[in-house]
């Protein structure tokens, strides 16, 4: 009979500030060591005095003070994981909230794990479709990208990133909601949205909400990263949201304050940098070899009055794939999801696009901005307006009442591949924004009714052949008929408040 010969290394607490612990006589310990005080308390270390070490307490069972024994193993700190967390709601340890039972883990990641290298991954081309018809068309997301959705309080920023969780249902795609220093009732909601709509069987949630402590706070979205990379590397393409980012680095500036590190611009410390960056380089498209599994991520950053020159956003906005900005001034108009499309961008591009998609989409944008900028000089114009501008306007306002949508309710991709290229044919001409909304609601349901298999070939094939453009085109007429008789069921309402 053998056994397994452990090292261990017993210190002593010379103080407590706060969740930050100083321990002595810990010669050889390193970072992000899992150290163990008693009755289940356990913390990791996080830096170095000339005589002592720093531990940042994560899951306190008993209270400490000086003099309390500390035991120290040669373990780094990790996440346990594995399928069975699917539909579950865990804290940044993995222990279930949702008051189902443990969670049995079958496999045990390292919260600081690195990125995959260079040459273990492949060019990010595969789209994900978002459901969000500003996103899809001029701001194309893909699997492996790296995302910002930025804006001030209460702008619908949670929203867009549910709205893409919502659309994955039926796509293979698993989903992590990590939320950071969020109230209960905002959790609730969430889980409630999921819930409702069956999206807990391929979602995670992983809480550290506001009345955690900021260690809680400040592991939750490495954690997130630990459960979604157990998925890659099994193949299988997985979604993380982070909500939100600017809170993770408020847990962080407290933590090292606690912690003595001087302070550098707005308070943080000079390591916040490198504190999104090694998280945000988790994210990839592994190559083939390793099993062409992928993980994207989309983290949400709270403005202030629209600031997008503060310290954190500039950091996180110089190390990702682009960024989605919500505009007030938009918001207020009632203009929903809210989106500066001259600021927001995706730097990954349309080469993630299906070519369906790239060719009804490919001016949209430019259109987009230049009636908005006509929009606003006729607004100032004392005189009169002329037909041609008159057109452009009324061409840009329908355009608005297709591409605005309500909370919750994401667009199929192939409903909006459709609708703008019935827009792009012109045949939309001389509909009113109300009648356009209707069209949008209706043309999925039109195209199975009279031409069955369009949609499914459409999908299939991703590309508008002259034989598909030829079957759009009839069952859109169709449609417009209908419309303009009054025979339409009145869809729900565009641009509803989110």
């Amino acid at each position: 009979m053998t056994s397994d010969l452990r090292y261990k290394e017993f210190g002593v607490v010379k103080s407590v500030c706060g969740c930050v612990v100083n321990v002595l006589n810990l010669k050889n310990c390193f970072l992000g060591q899992l150290v163990r005080f008693g009755y289940g308390t356990e913390g990791i270390i996080m830096g170095f005095n000339p005589d002592s070490a720093m531990v940042l307490v994560v899951k306190q069972n008993e209270p400490l003070s000086a003099g309390t024994k500390v035991e120290a193993t040669l373990e780094p700190f990790n996440m346990p994981t594995g399928e069975k967390f699917m539909g579950r709601v865990v804290n940044p340890l993995g222990e279930a909230l949702d008051g189902q039972g443990d969670i049995e883990p079958d496999e045990m990641l390292p919260y600081f794990a690195k990125g995959p290298g260079i040459m273990d991954r492949n060019p990010v081309v595969v789209t994900i479709e978002t459901g969000v018809k500003m996103v899809d068309t001029m701001l194309p997301l893909g699997h492996g990208q790296r995302s910002l959705i930025m804006g001030d309080k209460m702008m619908g920023k949670t929203t867009i990133g549910t709205d893409i969780i919502l659309n994955q249902k039926g796509r293979n795609v698993i989903c992590i909601y990590c939320a950071i220093g969020k109230p209960r009732a905002t959790l609730s909601r969430v889980i409630n949205l999921l819930s409702q709509n069956g999206c807990l069987d391929y979602t995670i949630v992983c809480s550290a909400g506001a009345n955690t402590s900021p260690g809680q706070q400040y592991l939750a979205p490495y954690a997130a990263c630990s459960l979604g990379e157990y998925f890659m590397k099994r193949g299988k393409r997985v979604f993380v949201l982070f909500d939100d980012f600017t809170k993770h680095a408020w847990s962080y500036r407290e933590l090292s304050l606690l912690m003595g590190v001087p302070p550098g611009r707005d308070s943080y410390p000079g390591d916040v940098f490198y504190l999104h960056s090694r998280m945000i380089e988790r994210a990839a498209q592994l190559n083939d070899k390793l099993g062409n599994g992928s993980m994207t991520f989309i983290a949400i950053v709270e403005l202030l009055e629209g600031d997008l020159t503060a310290y954190v956003p500039t950091n996180l906005v110089s190390m990702t794939d682009g960024q989605i900005v919500l505009n007030t001034t938009s918001f207020n108009e009632g203009f929903r999801p809210a989106l500066d499309i001259g600021l927001s961008v995706s730097r990954i591009g349309t080469k993630v696009q299906w070519k369906a998609m790239k060719d009804v989409s490919k001016s949209m944008r430019l259109e987009y901005i230049q009636y908005k900028e006509l929009l606003r000089i006729s607004k100032l114009s004392t005189g009169g307006i002329s037909v041609e501008t008159q057109e452009k306007l009324d061409s840009g306002k329908l355009l608005t009442s297709l591409i605005v949508q309500g909370p919750n309710v994401p667009v199929d991709y192939v409903r909006q591949i459709m609708v703008f290229f019935v827009r792009n044919e012109k045949l939309l001409k001389g509909l009113t924004p109300e009648q356009g909304g209707l069209f949008v609601e209706n043309i999925l349901e039109y195209a199975e009714q009279h031409d069955h298999g369009l949609v499914a070939e459409l999908r299939s094939k991703k590309d508008l052949k002259d034989d598909l453009k030829q079957r759009i085109t009839k069952v859109a007429q169709i449609l417009i008929d209908d419309i303009k008789q009054g025979s339409v069921q009145k869809a729900s309402p565009v641009g509803a408040a989110n």
